[in-house]
């Protein structure tokens, strides 16, 4: 098989699967696993898909251009920034990430004593005329897709710093699983700054709960607090209190 065609198969397969590991993609060529990880490598490179720690993912909604992600449940996402404004007091230092659910947030934050440490581009353009609140970027990767840093420099940054409330979003609650994102490098900054903060809330929408995404984020014992909107199936909702979530509208 020629390297194009074995390229154009591992694409369809990590399409169609959603994820693949280098070990199985190693027996379906008969080829050793480190042939095929420059083969992810590459077409990673050129846009085709997504390396992942041992194997390799689908390009999934954080790849999609951030833009079009701001225009997906906007009422829903304002009406949860309106609910998570409530929780921010002057004098605050809080954590945002790159989800367009904290840009959201971003924009209703009033011109006050805070500071906002984020890794989002987007977010760190909000605040760039809001005078009196000191903004932090993390720096690191960037994504062009989602328009945010990632990767070890920004997980180095944040380890200089401490939040007293972090707000979050992310692809997927579950109760079983937690949250997740669509990659490895999003989940893991998301995780710092769980960690990071005094307080969590994740900033969730109504279509992400009951799902799962790829990459692990973290379990319940790491968030206290869901805001949600009201759309939210009520009966998924009290499962997650079991796990003594506060959950919030």
């Amino acid at each position: 098989m020629l390297v194009m065609e074995r390229h154009k198969k591992i694409i369809d397969t990590v399409n169609e699967k959603g994820s693949i590991r280098v070990t199985e993609l190693s027996k379906m060529f008969n080829l050793t696993e480190e042939t095929i990880r420059r083969d992810l490598e590459k077409l990673e490179q050129e846009g085709k898909l997504m390396r992942s720690h041992g194997g390799a993912v689908a390009l999934q909604e954080e790849d999609t251009p951030y833009f079009q992600r701001e225009m997906v449940n906007v009422k829903e996402k304002q009406k949860i920034a309106d609910t998570a404004l409530s929780f921010i007091d002057e004098g605050d230092s809080i954590l945002l990430d790159a989800s367009s659910t904290s840009w959201f947030l971003a924009k209703k934050l009033p011109n006050i004593p805070l500071t906002v440490i984020t890794n989002s581009i987007r977010v760190t353009m909000e605040l760039a005329e809001k005078r009196n609140i000191h903004v932090i970027g993390t720096g690191g990767n960037l994504s062009r897709t989602s328009l945010s840093f990632t990767g070890p420099l920004t997980i180095q940054t944040l380890d200089y710093y401490h939040a007293d409330k972090a707000f979050i979003s992310c692809k997927a609650l579950h109760n079983a699983w937690g949250i997740s994102d669509a990659n490895d490098m999003q989940a893991m900054v998301k995780k710092k700054m769980l960690e990071t903060a005094d307080v969590n809330y994740l900033l969730i929408d109504h279509s992400k709960i009951g799902k799962k995404a790829i990459s692990f984020v973290a379990d319940f014992t790491n968030i206290q607090n869901i805001i949600t909107d009201e759309a939210a199936d009520e009966s998924y909702l009290n499962e997650l209190k079991s796990n003594g979530v506060k959950i919030l509208f």
